[in-house]
């Protein structure tokens, strides 16, 4: 993996986020920085905003009414809160995989080609390319080659997953989000899962909210510590692991709560 810890690295720079729902507040103070082609964890116990704090970053809690943000958000130094982002453009650049797998009632293939021909693109060779080396850079041509017109839904829950991630890849984006990607996984789609974000990583800035301490340590280059609607504590996994700096940060990986 690789580990780029110089401030000209930064992918995404969060800085004093305020977050609602209508007059609940459930982030407060949040600041952070992703670098690029680095692997984020965010952990902590239900409910104390990390998944909201994962959808701040490619403004997926817009979808919710009453939801706002204050703060500022940071990709590439632009402001994705601005009043002139594009969210479609944004999104594309920061893709999202959820928890649960969420295939399109279609085919393999045109559950990769639907944000392609959305994006705009018509020419069906470019189209076929760009799923093959998605499907490739997922582990999942070899298994789905021939079977590109198969429903999606036939597939089993690990191979569901890696095509929502290869079509999410297939969009080009700069950043990729993972909401619990393995939580509804078997421990050998969890391996392929956490085996492939280890290689994206080269070509991707990941993100991913887990619950699992030990997936955290496997994978990820950097780990925050989310607690009741506050960041506890960010840093180099390693430290956060061996030598954290809060009480309860220490007390959670201990197993003692949450």
């Amino acid at each position: 993996m690789k580990k780029n810890e110089n401030c000209d690295h930064i992918k995404l720079s969060v800085h004093h986020l305020d977050f609602f729902y209508g007059k609940k507040q459930v982030l407060r103070k949040i600041s952070m920085d992703i670098h690029k082609h680095s692997i984020t964890a965010l952990m902590g116990p239900s409910g104390c905003g990390k998944s909201t704090f994962l959808r701040v970053m490619n403004r997926m809690n817009d979808l919710i009414p009453e939801a706002r943000a204050i703060g500022t958000v940071l990709l590439d130094n632009e402001d994705i809160y601005g009043n002139n982002t594009d969210v479609v453009k944004l999104r594309q650049r920061v893709g999202m995989v959820f928890q649960q797998p969420n295939p399109l009632p279609k085919s393999i293939f045109d559950n990769m080609a639907y944000g392609l021909r959305i994006k705009g693109i018509k020419d069906k060779q470019k189209i076929a390319e760009l799923i093959e080396k998605s499907l490739k850079k997922t582990s999942l041509w070899g298994e789905v080659k021939d079977e590109l017109h198969k429903s999606a839904l036939s597939l089993s829950g690990g191979q569901q997953q890696r095509l929502c991630i290869a079509r999410a890849i297939v969009m080009e984006p700069e950043m990729i989000l993972m909401d619990e990607p393995c939580s509804a996984l078997d421990p050998i789609s969890t391996t392929k899962i956490e085996e492939l974000m280890k290689e994206l990583v080269d070509d991707y800035t990941i993100v991913i909210v887990t619950h699992n301490m030990q997936q955290a340590q496997r994978v990820s280059d950097w780990t925050g510590f989310f607690y009741m609607g506050d960041l506890l504590e960010f840093d180099k996994t390693k430290e956060i692991f061996h030598h954290p700096k809060e009480k309860k940060t220490q007390e959670y990986i201990e197993g003692r709560w949450g």
